[in-house]
């Protein structure tokens, strides 16, 4: 991943959008500490849409069928006033 000074960033937007679509994320930092992260559309994408439910993740659990047992606390709740 490229690093490029916000100054810079701010002159050449164009190229580091490029940059990002064709190679890959481009990271922009201030005084050497890195500040943000221009990626492609498509990568955004695939970092930020999900794909399956979490119940399919959760089977895919390497702990899925290992034995583990969890059980929720089914005591009744308190009484509120309002």
């Amino acid at each position: 991943m490229s690093t490029w000074q916000l100054e810079d960033a701010q002159a050449r937007l164009g190229e580091i959008v490029e940059l990002a679509v064709g190679e890959g994320p481009q990271a922009i930092s201030v005084k050497g500490h890195p500040i943000a992260v221009v990626v492609g559309y498509q990568e955004f994408l695939r970092l930020t849409l999900r794909t399956e439910s979490l119940v399919d993740f959760l089977r895919k659990s390497p702990l899925n069928g290992s034995g583990l047992e969890s059980s929720r606390d089914r005591s009744p709740t308190r009484d509120v006033e309002f």
